[in-house]
């Protein structure tokens, strides 16, 4: 069992004379493998990972340098410190195996001391290197766990918000939760399209979709006789509806007076704000036009109109889903950015999934 436990240490020299003084020199304190080429060094690695290599340079075939630049190219193996063994002793010869990745020179003839402790500090170093290793791994595992934390945190107030809103305008159902998915799913197709993909590259798309279940935050400050109206809305109370936009904004705003997750709120922010804009100019509340909309709002827009279009509404019955797909795929160009149409028509089954899985759709 002690065996077990002590280092090992590879030692490659075609001369069986220094590859037997070197063994004698190393076996009482580690366990050794005395190997007579580097063919012999790459036979063993396949069962035994050494702690360190002592290696000759100069050996028939392959020589210690092309051994080392072998071994530094593999994954498996590039970490196992290397030091050379050898009679050559010009400075460009240490330089050159120092280049190609040994960690230590050693000259022939060497003293037994001074070998050891060339090795001793060198399984030291790898030792505190590993310890530094597992330190900055364990480090990583925290601060990840803590973002998970952070992050789920966040999502159980946002989805506590989310439910309010619902709860209010119960007609809505799952509507929130399906525009998140909807809005994912497209975000992630136009990665995939290469389309608007710097910006896209430059969201969490976690995030910004969780945020998408802020849209309709302003909804709380509408009353329940606009909200619940079995009907369609006159021209005054729709624009009552219409400030439901500006009132999610000054929601959001007032939540990032706290400082806190400051990405999501945002995007939230800009999705609220936003998605309610067209593609002519001819939407709500600025009258934005083109790409001067944010992404988050053209994307939001495609989501939130289907989504309206396949449900029931106080004022309406629901569309079948081919009807929805072909009102939205008309309005391209007109309330929709035509690229997100594009990728639109290639999500239609994927949409029709989320409808079923959350909500009573067929």
């Amino acid at each position: 069992m002690q065996d077990n436990k002590r280092q090992k240490i590879m030692l490659v020299d075609d001369n069986m004379t220094s590859l037997t003084m070197g063994k004698n020199i190393l076996k009482e304190h580690y366990e050794v493998y005395a190997l007579p080429s580097t063919a012999k060094l790459f036979d063993f690695l396949k069962r035994v990972k050494p702690d360190l290599i002592l290696m000759d340079i100069e050996m028939p075939g392959m020589n210690g340098y092309e051994a080392v630049t072998i071994l530094k190219s593999d994954s498996q193996h590039a970490d196992i410190p290397v030091i050379f063994v050898t009679a050559k002793n010009s400075e460009s010869d240490e330089f050159d195996g120092l280049a190609l990745g040994a960690i230590d020179y050693v000259t022939k003839p060497f003293s037994s001391a001074l070998l050891l402790k060339r090795i001793e500090n060198q399984l030291l170093i790898q030792k505190q290197k590993a310890r530094l290793q597992d330190f900055n791994d364990n480090l990583l595992k925290i601060v990840e766990e803590k973002t998970k934390q952070i992050f789920g945190f966040q999502n159980s107030i946002i989805n506590t918000v989310a439910d309010l809103v619902e709860f209010r305008d119960n007609s809505t159902g799952w509507h929130i939760t399906r525009t998140q998915k909807y809005f994912q799913a497209m975000a992630e197709q136009l990665i995939k399209d290469d389309i608007y993909t710097d910006e896209l590259l430059s969201w969490d798309i976690d995030v910004a979709s969780h945020s998408a279940q802020l849209h309709d935050v302003g909804k709380i400050s509408i009353s329940d006789m606009i909200l619940h109206k079995p009907g369609k809305l006159t021209p005054e109370e729709f624009e009552i509806m219409k400030t439901h936009v500006d009132k999610g904004v000054e929601a959001i705003e007032r939540m990032e007076i706290a400082g806190h997750f400051a990405d999501f709120l945002n995007h939230a922010k800009i999705i609220a704000g936003t998605h309610h804009e067209k593609w002519n100019g001819s939407g709500y509340p600025q009258g934005l036009s083109g790409e001067s909309i944010p992404l988050e709002g053209r994307i939001m827009a495609v989501a939130d109109v289907y989504d309206a279009l396949i449900s029931v509404r106080p004022y309406k019955k629901a569309f079948p889903a081919e009807e929805a797909i072909r009102i939205i795929v008309e309005d391209s160009g007109v309330h929709f950015d035509p690229l997100l149409i594009d990728t639109f028509k290639k999500l239609t089954d994927e949409f029709a999934r989320i409808a079923k899985e959350y909500g009573n759709f067929a």
